[in-house]
């Protein structure tokens, strides 16, 4: 059984950073993901990495502000966000799949409750 527990939300101003961390326990051979899901829309895909391998996938509106990192030892998931703008206001969930890479929410079969991330103009 896979569980994941996400932290490190916060509010903070355009231009901002975040790090976010999602505890896991019970993994084994999984890539691991962010979404995200603001009021009124669908669940998004963000980032993902390899557990085993730390390959690393984004989301085109992500690349070169968000890193996406894990640390084996401490069974934790990480998504460093820098140059946060409004648009990312949303909860952010760390979710668990299996071997193959994939950016589709129904792929991924265990998920964190998430953790609110606010930007303000």
């Amino acid at each position: 059984q896979v569980q994941l527990v996400e932290s490190g939300g916060g509010s903070v101003q355009d231009g901002g950073s975040l790090r976010l961390s999602c505890a896991a326990s019970g993994l084994s051979s999984y890539v691991m993901g962010w979404f995200r899901q603001a009021p009124g829309k669908e669940r998004e895909f963000v980032a993902a990495i390899s557990w085993r391998t730390t390959s690393t996938y984004y989301a085109e509106f992500v690349k070169g502000r968000f890193t996406i990192s894990r640390d084996k030892s401490k069974n934790t998931v990480y998504l460093q966000m820098n140059s946060l703008k409004p648009e990312d206001k949303a909860v952010y969930h760390c979710a668990a799949t299996g071997i193959c890479p994939t950016t589709t929410p129904a792929s991924y079969h265990s998920w964190g409750q998430g953790t609110q991330v606010t930007v303000s103009s």
